[in-house]
């Protein structure tokens, strides 16, 4: 069974899995459609993608897709831990440019819900982390958008500092201010 916790964005989930332990180790469901439609999540999942950061304090995001190529985003950390960012970007919502943030790490095995409408970004906690993306819709660059990791409009709170040791691309790192 997979057990599904509300956050503080709406639409935006907290997925764990619920381990058999026996003395070989354990077995857990990561994923089942039916579940995710039971809870009014979208269930399709047409690309998979993964992400090794080799450095701690790594950072990636904050990226989205628009119409008609908007996605949905499963994302798990299977290696190492990362700060897991997801932003409310629908005007209509009522947790809209609000973030919220948790770590994900191989131990728990927990994944976050990114629905879509929101953009999406992590920070690297240990060396030598892999993230897995299982998408609703594949890749568009056409519609890829971001928005910058920074950016005052909505104060994500990082664990490394900006005086830290960080790795970002020149493309994360230079989105313009955001506008609604």
């Amino acid at each position: 069974m997979v057990r599904f916790a509300d956050t503080p964005l709406a639409g935006v989930f907290l997925v764990q899995p619920e381990r058999l332990i026996d003395e070989r180790g354990h077995f857990a469901r990561t994923y089942c459609a039916g579940e995710f439609a039971e809870h009014g999540l979208e269930p399709a999942i047409a690309q998979c993608s993964t992400s090794f950061n080799g450095r701690a304090g790594t950072l990636r995001g904050m990226h989205y897709q628009v119409d008609p190529h908007a996605e949905h985003k499963l994302v798990r950390c299977t290696r190492g831990a990362i700060y897991d960012v997801a932003v409310d970007l629908r005007p209509g919502s009522p947790s809209y440019r609000r973030w919220y943030a948790i770590e994900l790490d191989q131990e728990r095995a927990n994944a976050l819900f990114v629905p879509s409408g929101c953009a999406h970004g992590f920070q690297t906690l240990r060396d030598d982390s892999e993230v897995l993306y299982q998408i609703s819709t594949p890749y568009e660059p056409s519609a890829s958008r971001g928005v910058r990791w920074d950016d005052p409009a909505f104060g994500i709170v990082w664990p490394d500092p900006p005086s830290g040791r960080r790795t970002i691309s020149d493309r994360d790192a230079s989105y313009p201010d955001y506008v609604a």
